[in-house]
């Protein structure tokens, strides 16, 4: 992908939710809501302070993200949809399986 942000933004692919509830019940399409959770595929070098140092980034690509409903701008490059937003959009960062079997 030739896309990189700019600043303390962020590019998102959103994961997509599970078809079925914990009870088995299969959710059609037009009942889902939009995951809130995506993988980061690609970050700026992060915000400047008004002295012009760099604020490094506290994601990185691969990471786990998890977002607000409303966050970002939705975009589509090479034919995908993603997600735009600020560093400040995102409110944490989700321990993948490994990482969790190894802590």
């Amino acid at each position: 992908m030739a896309f990189k942000p700019l600043h303390d933004r962020v590019l998102v692919r959103r994961v997509e939710s599970d078809e079925k509830t914990k009870g088995g019940l299969i959710i059609p399409d037009s009942a889902k809501e939009k995951p809130a959770e995506g993988v980061v595929v690609a970050c700026g070098e992060g915000a400047r302070k008004d002295s012009g140092d760099l604020i490094p980034m506290a994601v990185k690509e691969g990471d786990r993200v998890l977002f607000g409903k409303w966050s970002g701008t939705e975009v589509q490059i090479d034919g995908e949809d993603l997600l735009i937003m600020k560093e400040s959009d995102i409110l944490g960062v989700t321990a993948d399986a490994a990482e969790a079997k190894a802590a």
